[in-house]
C-alpha cells in the first residue's frame, strides 16, 4: 500500500502481519512530497461547514499557508464553531493530503480583526509577492498561468465591502475578477488557483 510520513517522504509499506489489535508493515519511503504551490492564501472566514470542504481542496490543491481573516460580512457566529480547533483544522488538512498524495501539513492562521490585520501584517505577507484579491466588481482579469509567489486574498460570498477593499488596495493588494458571477468560496478558490497554477 502506499504511505507516507507526515511533513516527511513517501513510499509503499508492506503488511508482514495483521490481527486485531495491530498491522505490523515494511515501510520504504524513499519519494519526496509533491512540491508545495508558491501561493499564499487568505480568506474570509466562510461557514462553519463550508470551512472543511474549503480546507479540504485547499490541501489537496497544494497551498501551504492559509490565513483565516474577518470581513463585515462574516457572521460573528462564525468563529464559535468548533471546526476551528486546531484538532479539527489538521483533520480536514489530512483529508485533503490524502486526496491528493501528499505529506506536508499546511499551516492555518487565525485572525479575527480585518484592519490590524491588514495595517499591521500583511505588507510582510506581500512582500516579493503578486498580491491579488479576488473581487467580483475588479476592473483587472485574473492572470493565468502566472509563475510566481503569489498572495491571493478571497472574500466571503458577495466579497469584501468597498472599505475593505480600499484598505487592500492601500498595502498594494490589486483587485482581480474572474467574471461576474458571485460564486461559492468553494467553488471560487479552487476556479482562481487552477487559472492563477494550471497544472
Amino acid at each position: 500500500m502506499r504511505v507516507g510520513e507526515m511533513n516527511g517522504s513517501m513510499g509503499t509499506g508492506m503488511v508482514k502481519s495483521i490481527n486485531i489489535q495491530r498491522a505490523v508493515l515494511d515501510i520504504c519511503l524513499d519519494t519526496p512530497a509533491p512540491s508545495a504551490l508558491p501561493l499564499t492564501l487568505i480568506m474570509a472566514m466562510p461557514r462553519p461547514k463550508m470551512l472543511r470542504r474549503c480546507l479540504q481542496s485547499i490541501s489537496s490543491l497544494g497551498v501551504k499557508n492559509i490565513y483565516l481573516i474577518n470581513s463585515k460580512r462574516v457572521e460573528k457566529s462564525f468563529w464559535q464553531t468548533p471546526f476551528l480547533s486546531q484538532q479539527s483544522i489538521e483533520n480536514e488538512l489530512i483529508l485533503g493530503l490524502e486526496q491528493a498524495r501528499d505529506t506536508v501539513l499546511p499551516k492555518v492562521h487565525v485572525r479575527k480583526l480585518f484592519k490590524p490585520f491588514v495595517e499591521d501584517e500583511l505588507g510582510d505577507i506581500i512582500a516579493n509577492t503578486e498580491a491579488l484579491v479576488a473581487h467580483p466588481s475588479g476592473n483587472t482579469k485574473c492572470p493565468i498561468d502566472i509563475q510566481q509567489p503569489t498572495t491571493l486574498v478571497v472574500g466571503p460570498e458577495g466579497g469584501f465591502t468597498s472599505y475593505e477593499i480600499e484598505k487592500l488596495n492601500e498595502v498594494g493588494v490589486t483587485a482581480v475578477t474572474i467574471g461576474s458571477r458571485i460564486l461559492r468560496v468553494e467553488t471560487a478558490i479552487p476556479a482562481l488557483i487552477s487559472r492563477l497554477f494550471p497544472a
